[in-house]
């Protein structure tokens, strides 16, 4: 792996991922995950479900940013209206302009320009072309995605509920390793979609608890979090 891409991966990188919980805070707020135990469960939960969705999008955009004249709005829109909840929208891109803003400056390119002119796209078309700069596999950049979609809600339960770090460093690695088959499984399906320039064959799985959340933080009064 080029260490280009252990950058894109450091939760040091500013990506603006460290101001989400991924919806950990709505479930803390109502008494639904109080432990490692129900983060463990909650974070498999993710994956399972819109993980595959996610980490398609990115190893795409990994596959595409090497295709001149790709239409990245089409791109975008099809990550749009895999996201039902707007507020889970407004996060994927606030979080997609964010680390757009790191990646001009450190990984900067012809993909990079064209998302740029998207001004907010969503942000695993912004990581998968992160990725491809740093040389990355679709595979790599679909590892990524997971990682950023499990790793940012991990955290959000250390800082909401004080868990135990180490605890929740077990439950990370844990997750990890059952993230490696949903990787290859999006980089498969994100070549299909490429090779037939056909974004509507990106998968589209979800979970409505995701949406619920989302909108449940959206429309609360005092948080911590953006999302």
């Amino acid at each position: 792996m080029n260490p280009e891409v252990l950058v894109l991966a450091d939760s040091r990188l500013p990506s603006g991922g460290h101001g989400h919980s991924g919806g950990v805070e709505a479930l803390a707020m109502r008494g639904l995950l109080r432990t490692e135990s129900d983060l463990a469960l909650f974070l498999h939960g993710r994956l399972r479900t819109s993980g595959e969705t996610i980490a398609a999008a990115s190893a795409a955009a990994c596959l595409l940013a090497g295709r001149p004249g790709t239409a990245w709005a089409r791109w975008d829109a099809a990550v749009d209206a895999r996201t039902p909840s707007a507020a889970l929208r407004a996060a994927s891109r606030g979080q997609g302009g964010a680390l757009l803003r790191t990646v001009a400056r450190a990984w900067p390119g012809p993909a990079v320009s064209a998302l740029e002119a998207l001004r907010r796209p969503h942000h695993p078309l912004v990581l998968g072309a992160a990725a491809a700069a740093a040389a990355a596999t679709a595979e790599e950049a679909a590892a990524l995605a997971l990682h950023h979609l499990t790793g940012g809600a991990a955290t959000a339960g250390v800082r909401l509920l004080g868990l135990d770090p180490l605890a929740v460093a077990a439950v990370t690695a844990q997750v990890a390793r059952s993230a490696m088959p949903i990787a290859a499984a999006a980089a498969s399906a994100a070549r299909d979609a490429v090779d037939a320039d056909d974004p509507g064959l990106l998968p589209a799985g979800g979970n409505p608890l995701h949406d619920v959340l989302a909108q449940l933080h959206d429309t609360a009064e005092v948080t911590l979090f953006a999302s």
